[in-house]
Parts: structure tokens; C-alpha cells; sequence
């Protein structure tokens, strides 16, 4: 027996977008003989080697016995054309809500970490000139330490020296105090 996929398979189609697609026929098949039994009919016709044309009369004149008009062949496979236009528009529903969940929200978060990005990189320019001029200050302040440490040793030199230099003095008049007097 002919199954449903082969029935519909045709070149080029996706084996999993036609399993959905059959099952979808299966399913909603509408009671008595129409245009998927039809096609059954034509499909095995084919299959035992007659002639495309000879199996599509010989299909319908069996169908025709019982009551099947090429007006309600038309009509059911118009029926069937719908079902899987409504199929698509239920996969084309899906595949935007997957395409919202995985792509678009991804690409929102992928924006929000560059924004973030973008952010921390003009935050570290501004630290990192924060930090040059905090070494220029502290280049200044070293530079100011050492000039006042200089002054500060220099005093300290002198007036060391001096201080020597007066006690010398000193020493010296009280030996001449002792020495003249």
C-alpha cells in the first residue's frame, strides 16, 4: 500500500516538512471517497505502470460509481490545498515566535552588552585620565617634597655649622678666659 508520503513527495522536499504536512492531511481526511483517496488511486495506478492519463480516468471512473463528480474532486482538493495553506500559516506563527525567542531576543541582549561595552570603554578612558592627572599631581607633589626636603636638610646643615661654629667660639673665649685672666 501507498502511504501518505510518497503520495506527496515531491523533489526537493524537506523529509520532516513533509512528514508535518501529511500528518496534517491524514488527520482532517474528510469522510467517503474525494480527492486524497483520489490521488491514492491515481498514485498506485501510476505505480503498476500505466499511462498518467489512463490512470487518472481509470481512478475517477471508479470514484465515479460511487458518486464522486470531477466538481467535488475540485472542491476537496481545494479543501486539502487550504488545510495546508492554514498549516503554513500555523508554522509560519511558530517559526516567528522561534525566531522572536532565539534571534530576537538574543540580538536585544547582544546590543545591550555592546551598549554596556561601549559603556565600560568610555568609563575606562575616564578613569584612565583620572589617573594621569593624579600622576602629574603626584609627580608635582614629589618634586615639591623634594625641593622643601632640600630646603629643610640645607637649614638643617647651616644651622648645624653655625651651631658648631658658635660653640667653637664659645670654647675658644673661655680658654682665652682661662688663659688671660
Amino acid at each position: 500500500m501507498t502511504t501518505t508520503k510518497s503520495l506527496f513527495a515531491t523533489e526537493g522536499a524537506d523529509d520532516r516538512s513533509l512528514e508535518f504536512l501529511v500528518n496534517a492531511i491524514e488527520q482532517n481526511n474528510l469522510p467517503g471517497f474525494d480527492y486524497f483517496e483520489y490521488k491514492r488511486a491515481v498514485t498506485t495506478l501510476l505505480g503498476m505502470g500505466i499511462e498518467e492519463a489512463n490512470a487518472h480516468k481509470s481512478a475517477f471512473a471508479t470514484a465515479a460509481v460511487i458518486g464522486l463528480t470531477k466538481d467535488k474532486l475540485i472542491e476537496t482538493a481545494g479543501y486539502y490545498r487550504n488545510l495546508l495553506t492554514k498549516e503554513k500559516d500555523k508554522f509560519d506563527q511558530a517559526l516567528q515566535n522561534q525566531t522572536k525567542g532565539k534571534i530576537t531576543d538574543r540580538n536585544e541582549e547582544i546590543k545591550r552588552l555592546n551598549d554596556q561595552i561601549e559603556r565600560h570603554k568610555t568609563e575606562i578612558v575616564r578613569l584612565q585620565e583620572e589617573i594621569a592627572n593624579y600622576r602629574v599631581q603626584i609627580e608635582q607633589s614629589e618634586s615639591a617634597v623634594k625641593g622643601e626636603q632640600e630646603k629643610i636638610d640645607k637649614a638643617h646643615s647651616n644651622f648645624e655649622r653655625t651651631h658648631a661654629s658658635l660653640l667653637t667660639l664659645i670654647d675658644k673665649d673661655i680658654e682665652q678666659i682661662h688663659k688671660y685672666l
